[in-house]
């Protein structure tokens, strides 16, 4: 039993470094984006390495679980005898709660950065086409390649 209660307790420490290192790639992120001209290689990057570690927290989380199910009658029957093993796990458990709810808010607010950078983005490319558009109107203009309606009508005559 001490065992399984050291694997559990090892699972939840292995999620609060995963978690933290999620935490970290998310500031990375909101850093990218905070800038007018994010390195978007960067920011895929992160984004492949928090997948992977996300896909090794739901691994986690399925191992904790069963083991947890394995344990749980033998634990409430001798609650007195691993007070202080569930009191530790207990501690552990809030932590990753409390990453996990910051990590939220992070994501949160990373997609409404991520947003506002592409919108800017959109409206620059937009600018940049009205401009363009202008300075080839204006040139053809001023080339004479454009003939207005009513030079075409004087020729006629």
């Amino acid at each position: 039993m001490e065992n399984r209660l050291t694997i559990l307790s090892e699972s939840l420490d292995r999620k609060i470094q995963i978690l933290e290192q999620i935490q970290k790639f998310n500031e990375l992120q909101a850093e990218a984006f905070s800038r007018d001209n994010a390195d978007l290689e960067e920011f895929d990057r992160g984004f492949e390495e928090k997948d992977k570690l996300i896909n090794e927290m739901i691994r986690l989380d399925d191992g904790f679980d069963a083991l947890y199910e394995e344990i749980a009658k033998e634990l409430k029957d001798n609650r007195l005898k691993y007070a202080a093993q569930i009191k530790r796990l207990q501690q552990k458990i809030e932590k990753v709660t409390e990453l996990s709810v910051s990590i939220q808010t992070q994501e949160q607010r990373n997609k409404k950065l991520a947003e506002d950078y592409f919108t800017r983005a959109r409206n620059g490319i937009r600018q940049n086409r009205q401009t363009s558009r202008a300075a080839y109107d204006y040139y053809r203009n001023m080339s004479g390649t454009a003939y207005s309606t009513s030079r075409i009508m004087d020729n006629k005559q």
